[in-house]
This record gives C-alpha cells, sequence and structure tokens, in this order.
C-alpha cells in the first residue's frame, strides 16, 4: 500500500468511540420503537421513520468498514479538484442502495398487518364471534390488498432493477449513448402495474379551454410514454449534474425532502383526503432513502472521504419515479427537477456532438487559487464550429449563457463546457467547491419550493381547484 492508502485506512476506515456509541444508540432506541409498532396496527410511518434510522447506522458504518475493500478491488477514483489528489473509494453509492433494498424489503409486513392479521385465521382475531357460513373458510386472502402489495413489491423490483444497472455501470464503465434508454426497463414493472391497479390516462384540461376541449383530454398510451420517459430522464438527470463533492447526493436529498413536504400537505389536511394512501406509500420509500442518503453525504461531502458512483445517481432517480408513479403525482416531480431539466437542455449541444464534448466537464480546479473555475473545450484553427453554430455559441456568450474566448482574428480559441456548475461558475466567478455545492443545492431548495407553490397555488388561476382540496 501506498502512504495515502494507508493513511486513508487509518483514519477512515474505523469508527471513533463517539460515533459508535451515537450509532449504537441510535440503531437501539429505532430497534424498541419498531418492535413497538407491532402493540397496535403496525403504525407503518412510525416502522418507515425507524428503519430510516437503522439505515442510516448501516449505511455510515459499511462506508467506513468496506472502503478499503472497494479500493482492493479496483473501485477507486482521484479526487481532481483538491491540491493533493488522493485516491479514494468509488461506487460507494452501492452500499446505500442495497442497505435501502434491504430496509424496504424488511418494511413489506408494516403496512399491511392489519390486513394480515383481519385475513388470516387466527392471528390475534382469536376472540371474534364468526357467522357459521364463515367457519369453514378459515382464511379471508380476498379481503387483503393485493393491489397494494403488487405495486410495493414492483417498486422494489425496479429499483433493485436500477440499482444492478448502476453497479454494472461502476464496474464496467459504459457508454453514456447505451445506458441512456436503460432506466425505461427497469420502469416496465412500475408501468404494468400502474395500468393494472390505476390506468388513468387522463389530463385535466385548464379552464379557459375547456370550451372547446372539455375537461379531461385522453392521452391513451401516450401517457405511458410519457411515464417512461420521465422514468429515463430522472435517473440520468441526477447523473448529469455531478462532479463536485457532495453535489449527487445534496440535490437528491433536496428533491426527496421536497416530495416528502408535498406528501405531508395532503395528510395534514382537515379530513382523509383521497390521495392519502398514495402519499404515504411515497413517504414509506422516501424516509428509508433519506436515511441512506445523509449517511452517504457525510462521507462525500467536501472535503470528500468516498466517491458514491453512478450506482447511486440511478438508484435516487429511481426512487422519485417509483413514488411520483405509484403516488400518481409525477407531473409534481417534473416541477421538482427544473434544475436537472434545465442542465439537460442546456447539455444538448455537447450530448450530441453539435459541440465537441470532452470524457469529463467538470469544473477546472485552480491549484493557484484552490477555487474551481468553468472548464473549457478547446478549439484549433483547422477544427472551427460551423457558421450556424459559431452564430449560437456567439449568441449564448452575448446573453452571459456561456464563455466564449476569441483571438484576433475572430477564431474560437476555447468555450465553456455545458453544464449547469460551470455556468453558475461563468456567473459568479472562481467558487470554492463547498461554496459552489451549497449555492447550487441553495438555488435547487429556491426552485424547488416555488415548484410547490406553482403546484398548489398558481395553478389555480387555470385549473378550478388543486387537488388538495383547500
Amino acid at each position: 500500500m501506498t502512504g495515502h492508502h494507508t493513511n486513508y485506512h487509518n483514519s477512515t476506515t474505523c469508527l471513533s468511540q463517539a460515533e459508535s456509541l451515537s450509532l449504537l444508540a441510535l440503531s437501539a432506541a429505532c430497534v424498541a420503537v419498531l418492535a413497538n409498532t407491532f402493540q397496535g396496527d403496525g403504525y407503518p410511518l412510525i416502522a418507515s421513520l425507524a428503519l430510516g434510522g437503522l439505515a442510516f447506522s448501516a449505511t455510515f458504518s459499511m462506508i467506513r468498514w468496506l472502503g478499503p475493500t472497494f479500493m482492493r478491488a479496483g473501485l477507486k477514483g482521484v479526487d481532481m479538484s483538491k491540491h493533493h489528489k488522493k485516491e479514494l473509494p468509488e461506487c460507494m453509492g452501492a452500499i446505500a442502495a442495497m442497505v435501502y433494498l434491504l430496509a424496504v424489503i424488511v418494511f413489506i409486513p408494516f403496512p399491511f398487518y392489519k390486513d394480515i392479521v383481519a385475513a388470516t385465521s387466527g392471528g390475534g382475531n382469536r376472540d371474534v364471534v364468526m357467522h357459521v357460513e364463515h367457519v369453514q373458510e378459515g382464511r379471508f386472502l380476498h379481503r387483503f390488498p393485493h393491489g397494494k402489495l403488487a405495486s410495493y413489491l414492483s417498486a422494489v423490483m425496479a429499483l433493485q432493477s436500477i440499482s444492478l444497472l448502476g453497479i454494472g455501470d461502476d464496474l464496467f464503465d459504459i457508454r453514456w449513448r447505451h445506458k441512456f434508454f436503460i432506466p425505461a426497463f427497469a420502469s416496465i414493472p412500475l408501468l404494468v402495474v400502474y395500468f393494472v391497479d390505476f390506468g388513468v390516462t387522463s389530463v385535466v384540461i385548464p379552464t379557459p379551454l375547456q370550451p372547446y376541449l372539455g375537461e379531461l383530454f385522453n392521452l391513451g398510451a401516450l401517457y405511458y410514454v410519457y411515464m417512461a420517459s420521465v422514468a429515463i430522464f430522472s435517473p440520468n438527470s441526477i447523473n448529469i449534474l455531478a462532479g463536485i463533492n457532495g453535489i449527487e447526493v445534496t440535490q437528491s436529498i433536496v428533491i426527496a425532502l421536497l416530495l416528502a413536504f408535498n406528501d405531508c400537505l395532503y395528510l395534514l389536511t382537515p379530513y382523509p383526503h383521497p390521495a392519502t394512501d398514495s402519499h404515504l406509500f411515497s413517504l414509506y420509500f422516501l424516509v428509508p432513502f433519506l436515511g441512506v442518503s445523509f449517511a452517504l453525504l457525510w462521507h462525500n461531502w467536501y472535503p470528500a472521504r468516498v466517491f458514491v458512483g453512478d450506482t447511486y445517481c440511478y438508484f435516487a432517480g429511481m426512487v422519485f419515479v417509483v413514488v411520483s408513479i405509484l403516488g400518481h403525482f409525477s407531473k409534481t416531480l417534473i416541477l421538482l427537477l427544473i434544475p436537472q431539466i434545465f442542465n439537460f437542455v442546456y447539455s444538448v449541444p455537447q450530448l450530441f456532438g453539435l459541440v465537441p464534448c470532452p470524457r469529463h466537464r467538470l469544473p477546472r480546479f485552480n491549484a493557484r487559487t484552490g477555487l474551481l473555475e468553468p472548464s473549457v473545450t478547446p478549439w484549433t484553427p483547422e477544427r472551427q464550429p460551423k457558421p450556424p453554430v459559431a452564430w449560437a455559441l456567439k449568441t449564448l456568450d452575448k446573453v452571459k449563457l456561456l464563455r466564449v474566448t476569441l483571438d484576433e482574428e475572430g477564431r474560437f480559441v476555447e468555450t465553456s463546457n455545458f453544464t449547469i456548475l460551470n455556468l453558475w461558475l461563468v456567473w459568479r466567478g472562481p467558487l470554492r467547491e463547498d461554496r459552489l455545492a451549497m449555492e447550487i443545492t441553495g438555488m435547487q431548495v429556491v426552485v424547488g419550493l416555488f415548484g410547490l407553490f406553482v403546484r398548489h397555488r398558481l395553478a389555480l388561476i387555470l385549473f378550478k381547484q388543486d387537488n388538495l382540496g383547500v
């Protein structure tokens, strides 16, 4: 082992005494809460919170313990934006994904505990007086909510599929154009269950257009194409907005917290809302996700001690797809992904080859100042953009959406890379890595809150009522 491997091993693979005691106390409290939920009707939301705490403890510990193992297996990367370019364990998002999957699998009995007790003979109902014609039936499985269980299991299957894709990508470094559509395959279980269990493919027409188009417009098969597109976009969009310590995890935590806040709006309405079950379902998946994400962020925040890898980006994006499709609020998710949508649209010239696209477009580290600056794509006198592209690049430069450098003869020397991180540095000037991450995260929070405001308040301008019913 080299010197910095040894340093990594000694300083960051063992839990300190304070950390060990804190995690043990948290785990013991969560186990006690979990055991206590069976005293009533299972209390699934409380059970989910307890499992989220256990998932945090497990993820936090395993990232520490397994770092050297991942490095020995070749899963390591160099932190480019530092003076001392150390090798760090890569693909730690796989640990978060595996712990999360175990948590949501262990959780399965809790939301159905009351139904299991009611549907199985003697499961706590021995003292119930039964009619003679029911005595021979023994088990009332026809009363069990099979549809809800199918939804839950399809969500688990989709998340397992996407985690396998992410791990495969981290191991084999699949090219972007080859992996772009794979999340659509992971979403097939969700779309099948949506078709069987819910099947609504109509959209509400804005009030001003209703005299011409009616109240509802049925999209039919196009609605499934739209949901498959969301399933493709969400995991890839988290993966594209990456490149500095902590940014993948913080954007995911912000989106998850905003989705959870949106769920709580429905749970706190003065009467039981028709969408209550859908939003409870969403919280059951978001709470453990927040648990593993906070543990991962602890290790991935500046200065990072581990890298999350593509696995986390895909898995996080698919969590959002699962809760929004099966919770029937995919349009709300779109509002929360506005920064990711902007980043994708802004990246299109490079993603589709109109402008040369380097392998990595992360901001450039200036070793002299210790700050990040926009990374650039160089142009040679022989290789210049075609006239329409050149005009577009100069126009973007004029409106401060790009930084273009020209020589004395007006030829292109370099252009900043098309990512929101580089654009932010064009606007703000050089920034320290953690400062850039905090500002982008702050922007995500503000845009997300505005998205929810649009969803629940401004939408009333175009629609008769918000489905919160307030």
